[in-house]
């Protein structure tokens, strides 16, 4: 039987990043995501429901997260749905889904609204950022928005 594990979220991060280092130097960036859904009900209200979702991204491209992501800023993060179980000091078993981070895209602007070159990786203009997890690779810049011929 085949299997597929992709996940792909648009949010706002609750926390900043957590950046910690694995015995074998790893990079390990830990942060948490809101995402919104809203809707009307048939009397016409309009609803909203917000899911918190935990996310790791690994090696530089965690490092890279940690350095420009901050609590509030909108990203895009695509990856695989990852199950942690462990055992509590009482020796009552728990679980808890994450996001196992691949890739992600930082969407709006820079710190506070605005972004200067300042702000952007090495290399890349200010704008949308992609960036991978594996190895930590760009997957090229965005078109700005005003660069779109329709």
């Amino acid at each position: 039987m085949a299997s597929y594990n992709r996940v792909i979220l648009v949010g706002n991060l609750t926390r900043d990043p957590q950046l910690s280092y694995t015995q074998s130097n790893m990079a390990v960036c830990k942060f948490g995501l809101a995402i919104n859904h809203k809707w009307k009900d048939r009397e016409g209200a309009s609803k909203e429901e917000v899911c918190f979702v935990d996310c790791t991204v690994f090696g530089r491209a965690g490092e890279t997260f940690n350095q420009y992501m901050t609590k509030g800023r909108p990203v895009l993060v695509e990856g695989r749905l990852h199950l942690n179980q462990w055992t509590t000091a009482e020796g009552e078993k728990r679980s808890k889904h994450e996001i196992v981070v691949e890739n992600f895209t930082f969407l709006g602007g820079g710190r506070g609204g605005t972004e200067s070159e300042g702000d952007a990786p090495a290399g890349r203009s200010a704008g949308n950022r992609s960036f991978g997890g594996a190895g930590g690779s760009e997957l090229g810049p965005s078109a700005p928005d005003d660069d779109i011929p329709f």
